[in-house]
């Protein structure tokens, strides 16, 4: 069975970890024969939102514990994360993604990364192994590969212009498909990027994991 490691980035898709695409990720692994494995870095969020107003509230919460929402309290603190005893990384979307684990959402392709964040993906790269991110995640590939690592977040003009400033090579892709780079052996996939509803996310985040299960 190939154990695939997940990194959330909170709870709730203007804060945190896209609860759809996280549960979608995880049942598609269970489907395709593999078992997931949550991790998400203790730390603050940068802020919170509410849900129902969009407005940020003056709350102050924990990355690692609104990530234990989605993981039913089965979850590690990403400082933890060995990236031996797994054969694939799984980042789903959310903007928690581009405000936690990173701060795109706030300076774009001048944006940093958070220091566990970045050691877990860079080590699973460094090994070769396959690791697929989903909606605004795969602003992380640049991040991590060299440069030309090809990418997508389906058809943002700006964040893919971002994406190519960052070193990286944007391929336009729709809901239902996926990008990977044989070169490293990352995939991508726009998921709520671009869709319109729970059934449309599922298709491409399905394509993504079926192909990572089958290369790890």
């Amino acid at each position: 069975m190939k154990r695939v490691a997940v990194i959330l980035s909170g709870c709730g898709v203007f804060d945190g970890a896209e609860i759809h695409e996280s549960i979608l990720s995880l049942l598609s692994v269970e489907r395709h024969g593999g078992s997931w494995h949550c991790f998400a870095p203790d730390i603050d969020q940068l802020h919170v939102i509410d849900h129902r107003t969009g407005e940020v509230t003056e709350e102050t919460r924990n990355v690692l514990t609104e990530a234990a929402r989605i993981a039913r309290g089965e979850i590690e603190d990403l400082a933890t994360l060995n990236p031996e005893k797994y054969d694939a990384l799984l980042v789903p979307g959310g903007f928690g993604a581009a405000k936690n684990l990173t701060d795109f959402a706030v300076n774009g392709a001048q944006c940093s990364i958070n220091t566990h964040v970045a050691s877990a993906c860079r080590a699973f790269a460094h090994a070769g192994k396959p690791a697929g991110y989903l909606c605004i995640a795969p602003t992380i590939i640049p991040m991590i590969y060299e440069k030309g690592v090809k990418g997508t977040i389906g058809h943002d003009t700006d964040t893919a212009a971002a994406f190519n400033q960052m070193g990286g090579e944007h391929i336009d892709c729709d809901v239902d498909d996926i990008v990977y780079d044989e070169r490293y052996h990352v995939l991508s996939t726009p998921a709520y990027m671009l869709a319109g509803n729970i059934s449309e996310a599922a298709e491409g985040i399905d394509k993504l994991i079926r192909k990572l299960i089958s290369i790890a």
